[in-house]
C-alpha cells in the first residue's frame, strides 16, 4: 500500500510526501525484494536532496549502494554513486573529498560508456569547495568537454569549473583565463546570465589565490551585479562574495568587506550546506578579528567549528585569537587539533600545511615560547616545494619564515624572504591577514637597513590606522617603536626620535588594553620601563669593524671555545644563523680562523 500511494504521489509538487513514503517503504519493503528496495531507497534519496536534507539523502543512497554491492554496473547504481558524490561535495570533511570525486568519476564513466552525454554533463558540473590535491577531478572535466561541441551551451556550462580546477589544482594560472574568456564569450552569446555569474566567481576565486586583487574585485563585483538578475541564490555567488570579501580585506577595505561577509552568511544560511555556512561563519569571525571585536570573532568562530571541527583555517583562526588574548594553553589545544588534522594529509601545497607555516611562527611571537621549529620547516617546504603552490599559499608559507628568520636574526635568509614579499606591500599577507609592511620592516631591520625599516613601518601604520585594523595597529605600534629603541634581537636601533617610540609605545598599550591583549600588554610595559630608564641621549655602542651587538655576543662564545652548536643552543638561534654570524664576524675582523677572530677581540677590549 505504501508502494502504491508512493508511486501516486511522486513528483516535484509533492516532494515532502514522496520522501517520507519512500522512507518509509524502504524500511518496509521485505529484504528479498532488492530490486524494488533500491528503487525506493533511489526515490527517497533523490527527494531528501531536492528538499535539501542531505544526511538522510546520503543514508537513502549508502543503503542502496550496498544492496547493490557486487552486482555490475547499471544506471540505478550511477544514479546512486552521482547522488552519493553530490551530498559528500555538501557534508565531507576535507580529507574525505577524494572519496566524492571517485564516486563521480565512477558515475561519469557509466554515462559516458552508455552515450549519455546529458547525464554525464551533469555529473561533471558538480563544484568542490576544496579543489586542491584531489586526483581525477580535472581529468574529468576534461573528458567531458570532449563530449561535447568545443562552442556550445553544454562546453560553456563545463568550462567554469575546468578553468577553476586548472587555476587551483593544476596552478594554471594562463590555462585557467583561457577556459574562462572562452566560456564567458558562450555566456554572452547565448545571453545566458546565470553561466556568465558562473565563470566570473570561479574567475574571482582563481584571481584571489593568485594575489591578482584588482582582476579579483573587478570580477567579484560584476558577478555580484548579475546576481540580481538570476532568481535562485545559488553557489556562485556565495563564492563571489567570500572572494570578494576576501580581496577587499586584503587590501584595507574593512568596511566593504564587512558587507560582503554579512551577504556571504546571508546566502549559505539559503543553500543549507554545511561547508559554505562554515566558510560563511569563519568569514565574519574574520572581520571582527581584524577590528579586535574579540567576543564577536568568538561566536562566529564556534558557529564554524561546529560546522567544520577539522578545518585548519578555522581552528588557526581559533588558536590565534586565544593567543591574543593570553590564553596560551587554549590556543597550543586547538593548535594540537590542527596539527591532528594535518596528519590526514600527505605533503602537499594547500592549507593543511601554509597554515601551520604561518600560525606557529605568530604564536611563537606571541607566546615568546620557541619551539615547533621542525614543523614549521616542514609545513613550508612541502608548500614551496611543489610546482602546483599557488602564490596565496607560498606567501603564507614565507610569512611564517620571515617571522622566525627575524626572530633567529638570519640576514641571508631575511634577504631572500624580502625580495619574496616585497611585492605585498600595502596589504594584508598570508592566511591570518598580517600586515606585509609590519613584516617588511621587521626584515629590513634584520638585514641592516634601517631607513627600507622605518619606510616600512611607517607604511604599516598609515595602513592598518586607515583600515582600521586595531590589533595589527598595536602589533605594528610595538615593533616598530622596538626597532627606534633596542634593535631587533640586539642589533642596532633604528635611528630615530626617542619620544617617537615612547608615542608609538603608548597607542599600543591604549589598543591593546582596551581590547585585552595581554602578551602584547606585558611587552609594551616591559619596552616603556625600559625605554625610560635609558638615557635621552643614548645611543647603540659603536663596536670596531662595523660589528653589532649579536656578532660581538657570539664573538665572545667563539672566544670562550664554544662550538657553533654550543653558541646556538646558547642563544637559542639555528646552526645555520650561528655559521652565518661566524661568517660575517670574520670578514668584517679581515681576520682568517676562529682563533684569530677571538685574539681580535681580546686586543679591542671586546672580551
Amino acid at each position: 500500500q505504501i508502494g502504491e500511494a508512493l508511486e501516486e504521489l511522486y513528483g516535484p509538487s509533492r516532494e515532502a510526501h514522496a520522501s517520507e513514503l519512500a522512507y518509509h517503504f524502504g524500511e518496509a519493503v521485505p529484504s528479498t525484494d532488492n530490486h524494488k528496495f533500491v528503487h525506493y531507497s533511489l526515490i527517497a534519496g533523490e527527494q531528501a536532496l531536492a528538499a535539501y536534507a542531505h544526511e538522510e539523502a546520503l543514508a537513502h543512497f549508502q543503503r542502496a549502494l550496498a544492496a547493490k554491492e557486487g552486482q555490475a554496473m547499471d544506471a540505478e547504481t550511477a544514479a546512486l554513486l552521482a547522488g552519493t558524490g553530490r551530498i559528500q561535495v555538501a557534508l565531507a570533511e576535507r580529507h574525505e573529498m577524494q572519496e566524492a570525486v571517485d564516486n563521480l568519476i565512477r558515475a561519469f564513466d557509466y554515462y559516458a560508456d552508455t552515450g549519455n552525454v546529458e547525464q554525464a554533463v551533469a555529473v561533471a558540473q558538480n563544484q568542490l569547495p576544496y579543489p586542491l590535491g584531489l586526483k581525477g577531478k580535472v581529468q574529468l572535466l576534461g573528458r567531458a568537454l570532449k563530449l561535447v561541441p568545443a562552442d556550445s551551451r553544454e562546453a560553456g556550462s563545463l568550462l567554469p569549473n575546468y578553468g577553476r580546477e586548472l587555476g587551483m589544482s593544476e596552478a594554471d594560472y594562463e590555462g585557467a583565463q583561457q577556459a574562462f574568456d572562452q566560456g564567458l564569450a558562450i555566456a554572452r552569446r547565448e545571453q545566458d546570465t546565470a553561466l556568465e555569474l558562473r565563470v566570473l566567481a570561479n574567475a574571482a576565486h582563481v584571481d584571489l589565490f593568485n594575489l591578482n586583487f584588482h582582476g579579483n574585485l573587478q570580477k567579484g563585483f560584476r558577478a555580484i551585479g548579475l546576481a540580481s538578475r538570476v532568481a535562485d541564490l545559488g553557489f556562485e555567488e556565495e563564492q563571489a562574495r567570500r572572494y570578494t570579501t576576501m580581496s577587499l580585506l586584503a587590501i584595507g577595505d574593512l568596511e566593504r568587506g564587512r558587507q560582503q561577509a554579512e551577504a556571504t552568511l546571508y546566502i549559505a544560511e539559503q543553500l543549507h550546506q554545511r561547508s559554505l555556512l562554515g566558510w560563511a561563519e569563519w568569514l565574519n569571525a574574520e572581520v571582527a578579528f581584524l577590528e579586535g571585536d574579540w567576543g564577536k570573532a568568538r561566536r562566529h568562530n564556534d558557529r564554524a567549528l561546529s560546522l567544520m571541527p577539522k578545518a585548519m583555517h578555522i581552528l588557526a583562526q581559533r588558536a590565534h585569537l586565544e593567543c591574543e588574548l593570553g590564553d596560551f594553553g587554549t590556543g597550543e589545544t586547538y593548535l594540537d587539533c590542527l596539527l591532528e588534522v594535518q596528519r590526514l594529509f600527505s605533503p602537499t601545497p594547500s592549507l593543511e600545511f601554509s597554515v601551520p607555516a604561518v600560525l606557529i611562527p605568530v604564536m611563537t611571537r606571541i607566546t615568546g615560547r620557541f619551539d615547533r621549529l621542525d614543523t614549521i620547516n616542514q609545513s613550508a617546504e612541502s608548500v614551496l616545494a611543489s610546482p602546483y603552490v599557488l602564490p596565496r599559499h607560498a606567501m603564507s608559507a614565507r610569512a611564517g619564515l620571515a617571522i622566525i628568520a627575524v626572530q633567529q636574526s638570519d640576514s641571508a635568509a631575511c634577504v631572500e624572504l624580502y625580495a619574496a614579499l616585497k611585492s605585498q606591500s600595502g596589504t594584508l599577507v598570508s592566511l591570518l591577514y598580517l600586515c606585509a609592511d609590519r613584516l617588511l620592516g621587521l626584515l629590513s631591520q634584520t638585514m641592516g637597513n634601517p631607513d627600507a625599516a622605518a619606510v616600512h613601518f611607517e607604511d604599516a601604520l598609515g595602513f592598518c590606522r586607515r583600515a582600521g585594523y586595531r590589533p595589527e595597529l598595536a602589533w605594528s605600534c610595538h615593533d616598530y617603536a622596538e626597532a627606534l629603541l633596542v634593535g631587533a634581537h640586539g642589533d642596532a636601533p633604528l635611528p630615530g626620535d626617542r619620544g617617537k617610540a615612547l608615542s608609538l609605545l603608548e597607542e599600543s598599550l591604549s589598543i591593546s588594553r582596551e581590547l585585552g591583549m595581554l602578551p602584547l600588554m606585558e611587552r609594551v610595559v616591559t619596552l616603556q620601563e625600559r625605554a625610560e630608564a635609558q638615557p635621552e641621549a643614548a645611543k647603540a655602542p659603536a663596536y670596531p669593524g662595523g660589528l653589532t651587538q649579536r656578532e660581538v655576543g657570539v664573538l665572545q662564545l667563539i672566544a670562550a671555545g664554544k662550538t657553533d652548536r654550543e653558541i646556538a643552543e646558547k642563544l637559542v638561534i639555528s646552526v645555520k644563523t650561528v655559521g652565518n654570524h661566524v661568517s660575517n664576524i670574520l670578514n668584517k675582523t679581515s681576520t682568517a680562523n676562529r682563533t684569530e677572530a677571538a685574539t681580535y677581540a681580546a686586543q679591542r677590549g671586546l672580551l
